[in-house]
């Protein structure tokens, strides 16, 4: 799929088969994180990639703002160093694997901002880093309309110039 392809089409799935997601995709998600951008080159992440149902059910447990974590067959946990742009640098990266995964038809949905210290005992996570999200992948259990969004139009939020002008 083209990245704008998957860009416009893209949409959070929040409910999943149960059929894995093969390890090479896997392996293509979390290289795509890797890859992305980062201020000065910290690369200031790390991505805890979690099959084990019995982990996936805790983390779907101490996700409060997503239950829907214990029924994917597959999540990585994203930890960040404490750093002025690591929260930038990491959403970059998380948004790299989520549209990687969708243009192989594997949904996903991040869940949390921060607030998820119950996750760093539960997968070994030193105290030094913050978990800011965990993202669930699976394939979507039903079929979803693909760029089917309520999206503002382009002319409300883009401006030519300075504020206020025109951009189209």
């Amino acid at each position: 799929m083209e990245v704008f392809e998957a860009v416009r089409t893209v949409l959070a799935v929040r409910n999943y088969k149960e059929t894995p997601v093969p390890p090479d995709l896997v392996r293509r998600i979390v290289e795509a994180g890797r890859l992305t951008g980062s201020a000065m080159n910290s690369q200031p992440w790390h991505f805890i990639v979690v099959d084990d149902h019995d982990t996936l059910q805790q983390l779907g447990a101490a996700a409060r703002t997503g239950p829907y974590v214990a029924s994917a067959p597959l999540a990585i946990v994203v930890a960040i160093q404490k750093t002025k742009f690591s929260v930038a640098d990491a959403s970059r990266a998380m948004q790299s694997m989520v549209l990687t995964a969708w243009s192989e038809g594997v949904g996903s949905n991040w869940v949390g901002f921060m607030g998820l210290d119950e996750v760093k005992p539960l997968l070994g996570i030193p105290d030094d880093l913050d978990v800011l999200a965990v993202v669930p992948f699976g394939y979507p259990s039903r079929a979803i309309g693909k760029g089917k969004k309520q999206r503002k139009s382009l002319s409300e939020v883009a401006h030519r110039g300075r504020f206020g002008q025109p951009f189209a």
